[in-house]
């Protein structure tokens, strides 16, 4: 019989999913271009840019009150919405956190032939493949599954993966990775780029923390995530950092995957490398990021997130009157591991952006948080 791992946490009030990864990027065309012809995404909405002459920007996106943005949101795969910045700020860092540095990141896809990804991507124009596919070996935990990395014309890393039905850590939990769904354009609306060959979904979003213990406790304890393996930590030679991982210097890697909702997984890392940065990136860096949830009740889960040990609520929640997704009602919060989140909440029935397009977002909160499709 499968051993259970100790109970998570229930979670935030009234939450049903991941609603969206976001990320800061230097150039919105640009990135905008990538994520819809070479990966196959849609896009949803794009928002004028956003310029306050007071403090709001400060109070309610960390950023510096002059810094001005502009925003996308875009469909990638039948489950996932990606919100794409391209922020002007004072004291800006234009330089992406690496893989090895707190705040660094990568997004992965699902795909049942690396082999055929790994041709695809090469191929395409700005991006670099790392290395050669890798495979985890028998001890581990995720035995068999085959990734690579590569990195987009701006340096955002990405990957491409694919793992077995069965792998060592159920063993040990009930609990279970999401994916592979049925189609990349399963549930999709228009259609799109052909994207990655063989793409499922998007797998994982990964972040690099600073403490994997206290981070992993966050994730289960006040998110409602289920721990479903650890590996590490292990010790790679300098050689295999720069080939696989764009990473420079020999040094150590611990890793924690974790299920978070009904249909996303969250990877978590932990880098001993000389040189790592410990300063993860402000929402108006590149390489910025958070990760937002759906909620039907965003008050009710500011209350809760505020009595959080180490969590801040960034303002007050925000209902957007006008353009195209009025309705929308968000706040984000600070969180003591490092990682900018969001709730958020979009109002039923139509929205004005589909009006004026056939693509929609993935669906914020079809089903209950605990369900596993």
């Amino acid at each position: 019989m499968a051993l259970q791992l100790p109970q998570t946490g229930t979670g935030i009030p009234t939450a049903r999913s991941v609603d969206h990864f976001a990320f800061t990027v230097p150039d919105l065309d640009q990135a905008i271009d990538f994520f819809t012809t070479t990966l196959g995404g849609e896009l949803v909405y794009r928002l004028d840019r956003l310029v306050r002459d007071d403090d709001w920007m400060s109070v309610h996106l960390d950023v510096d009150p002059r810094a001005t943005t502009e925003i996308a949101m875009l469909r990638l795969g039948p489950t996932s919405n990606v919100e794409l910045f391209e922020y002007t700020a004072p004291r800006q860092n234009n330089v992406p956190p690496r893989n090895n540095d707190v705040g660094g990141h990568h997004l992965a896809f699902y795909v049942d032939d690396v082999d055929a990804a790994v041709a695809y991507l090469g191929g395409r124009p700005g991006v670099r493949v790392l290395g050669t596919p890798q495979t985890m070996p028998e001890d581990a935990p995720n035995a068999g599954d085959r990734w690579i990395y590569f990195l987009t014309p701006w340096g955002m890393q990405m990957e491409v993966h694919s793992v077995p039905q069965d792998m060592p850590y159920q063993k040990e939990t009930d609990g279970r990775r999401f994916g592979p769904v049925a189609s990349w354009h399963n549930g999709t609306v228009t259609t799109p780029a052909p994207g990655i060959p063989t793409a499922r979904n998007i797998d994982h979003v990964a972040y690099t923390v600073a403490d994997l213990d206290a981070s992993v406790d966050f994730f289960t304890g006040v998110l409602g995530a289920e721990l479903l393996y650890r590996i590490g930590p292990i010790p790679l030679p300098a050689d295999v950092m720069s080939t696989q991982l764009n990473v420079d210097g020999a040094g150590t890697i611990e890793q924690a995957m974790l299920r978070l909702g009904p249909t996303d997984n969250i990877e978590l890392f932990s880098y001993a490398v000389p040189g790592s940065s410990s300063v993860p990136p402000r929402n108006s860096d590149v390489g910025g990021h958070h990760l937002a949830f759906y909620v039907d009740d965003v008050d009710a889960a500011v209350a809760y997130l505020g009595a959080q040990e180490g969590v801040e609520i960034l303002g007050t929640p925000e209902t957007i009157t006008e353009g195209p997704i009025a309705g929308d009602r968000w706040v984000y919060f600070r969180t003591p591991i490092g990682i900018p989140m969001e709730v958020l909440n979009m109002p039923d029935g139509g929205m004005p952006y589909e009006a004026t397009t056939r693509a929609r977002r993935a669906p914020g909160g079809p089903v209950a948080w605990t369900n596993r499709p």
